[in-house]
């Protein structure tokens, strides 16, 4: 019997977090993420330095694709629904 193993064991850990934003919350992080990945990072890098976040910039770039992806139509349709609930059309 050949002594090496051809079953490699290999574990791994995932985290998966879910996060609950108010309106106001939303549209600080559209705001945010609104400059883009580049951007922010070039500014974040300037100011506050690069050596917290360089290891991170593959997450942040997740981060604000995921945020671009989603958050806008989110607030779209709260926008579109405050506006027929308030009745903004001018029907009585």
């Amino acid at each position: 019997m050949n002594s090496e193993s051809r079953i490699v064991q290999r574990p791994r850990v995932d985290i998966d977090v879910a996060i609950k934003l108010n309106e106001s919350e939303m549209r600080a992080l559209d705001a945010l993420v609104g400059y883009g990945p580049d951007a922010f990072l070039k500014v974040f890098c300037e100011k506050l330095g690069g050596a917290y976040m360089r290891p991170h910039e593959a997450g942040l770039r997740s981060l604000f694709a995921t945020v671009k992806a989603h958050i806008p139509s989110i607030l779209r349709r709260a926008d579109a629904a405050r506006k027929a609930f308030n009745d903004e059309g001018g029907a009585s």
